[in-house]
């Protein structure tokens, strides 16, 4: 996908909408040289809308935004359970959807995009907190809440607010490619990429100590991807058994170690192949694939497409 498109961003800011969960998409693709975003804040209409947390938000673009949109964010709101959002707000979600822009709720924004019925028959989450409430309230949607993020190709969800960074940031990563979305990671000091696949919080009683230690192992192995990694390896680094590090990680991440370590490779090998003119060859061994036989396996496997294929759709317009 040419970075030069320019992608107009509607965010919906809805009665009692939560202040992060309207920030985050505000601030992520907010215009820049570098972001080619377009972002207008929008309402049932133009003016105040009372917000939630103590404060309130005066947008200068009413339902008209939702039509103009390449892709729609809906925070999260108050009280999500106990109304549906108002019918023209939903009647201007489905027109959008129905000509073909992206829908994504951040939180609890989950439920004025399941209010749409664009949801039913599919994967969705909210934060961990309303996940119930949200299978009650609409059946029909598959609710899942041991994920960061789902994407559903049209229609996206998030978790809490923090998850919301995380799937602007995969956003980001479809499309413009791994390097804006890092550079993006950078801006905002957040993790560069957390999988949809990692499990959310959710309370438990018994304390989880090992978070950080698996944290800055990930972090350790990053920084030697060119390296052999393998169980024995990360297990050691985290000074934990093999196999208590592999049942952890699969907690934390959604994947399993070596899973988890490929896709680390294979987004190295993303962004070398959207910056650089090293060669297929020479980037699979940066990334410790060996060959590029094995690179295109790999790449073609978790991708669905070629290095060199992937390379032209990421430079080309530049």
């Amino acid at each position: 996908m040419s970075a030069s498109r320019l992608r107009r961003v509607a965010v919906l800011v809805l009665e009692g909408a939560k202040p992060l969960d309207v920030g985050i998409p505000a601030q992520v693709f907010t215009t820049r040289a570098s972001m080619p975003y377009e972002v207008r804040l929008c309402g049932a209409a133009p003016g105040l809308v009372s917000g939630g947390d103590g404060l309130s938000y005066h947008v200068a673009h009413g339902l008209e935004a939702l039509a103009w949109a390449d892709l729609v964010f809906i925070p999260g709101y108050r009280f999500p359970d106990r109304e549906d959002p108002p019918p023209a707000v939903v009647e201007a979600l489905l027109a959008a959807h129905g000509r073909g822009a992206r829908l994504a709720a951040i939180s609890t924004g989950a439920f004025a995009l399941a209010a749409t019925g664009l949801l039913d028959g599919r994967r969705a989450t909210t934060h961990w907190h309303y996940t119930r409430a949200l299978a009650a309230k609409h059946p029909l949607v598959r609710v899942d809440e041991n994920v960061l993020f789902v994407d559903e190709g049209t229609v996206l969800t998030s978790a809490g607010a923090a998850s919301g960074i995380d799937l602007c940031l995969h956003v980001l990563r479809g499309d413009l490619g791994v390097a804006a979305s890092n550079h993006a990671a950078r801006r905002l000091v957040a993790a560069p990429y957390r999988s949809g696949g990692q499990a959310q919080y959710v309370p438990r009683s018994v304390p989880e100590p090992l978070g950080e230690r698996f944290a800055a192992t990930r972090e350790w192995a990053l920084r030697r991807l060119d390296e052999p990694l393998t169980l024995d390896v990360l297990a050691r680094q985290a000074a934990v058994s093999p196999r208590t590090f592999s049942r952890r990680f699969v907690e934390e991440t959604g994947y399993t170690p070596m899973q988890w370590v490929m896709r680390a490779r294979i987004d190295m090998a993303r962004e070398l192949l959207e910056r650089s003119e090293r060669s297929v060859e020479q980037i699979a061994t940066d990334v410790g694939l060996g060959t590029g036989a094995n690179l295109r396996t790999h790449f073609q496997r978790i991708l669905g497409t070629t290095p060199s294929e992937y390379r032209r759709t990421f430079t080309q317009g530049e």
